[in-house]
């Protein structure tokens, strides 16, 4: 088992910055996934940012030029910089850890963009 460490959500106003943490209890390494995903009130949840094999990269065409992702391997953490929020970013940010013994979550973080 993983256990995912999440922190950095909270309540900002449109245009605003957040940026999300995430810790894993086993090694970030280039064999697996990192990514954050957020689910809304009603909807299915989706994928955000990804960062696949350590490598590439892929993001929501609805965040793209907006948010970053990122990992810092000395800290064993992996980042979600959002820049220029919007109300339609409110939702539970959620990241994922997987690798070839299976897919693992966090328990969620809250973000909330006021108008």
């Amino acid at each position: 088992q993983v256990q995912l460490t999440e922190s950095g959500g909270g309540l900002v106003q449109a245009g605003g910055s957040l940026r999300l943490s995430c810790a894993p209890s086993r090694s970030i390494f280039s064999g697996n996934d990192m990514g954050w995903y957020r689910q809304a009130p009603g909807t299915q949840r989706e994928l955000v940012a990804a960062i696949i094999r350590g490598v590439s990269t892929s993001y929501a065409d609805s965040v793209k030029g907006r948010f970053t992702i990122s990992t810092d391997m000395a800290k064993n953490t992996v980042y979600l910089q959002m820049n220029s929020l919007k109300p339609e970013d409110t939702a539970v940010y959620y990241c994922n850890f997987r690798d070839w013994t299976g897919d693992y979550w966090g328990q969620g973080t809250q973000v909330t963009v006021a108008a």
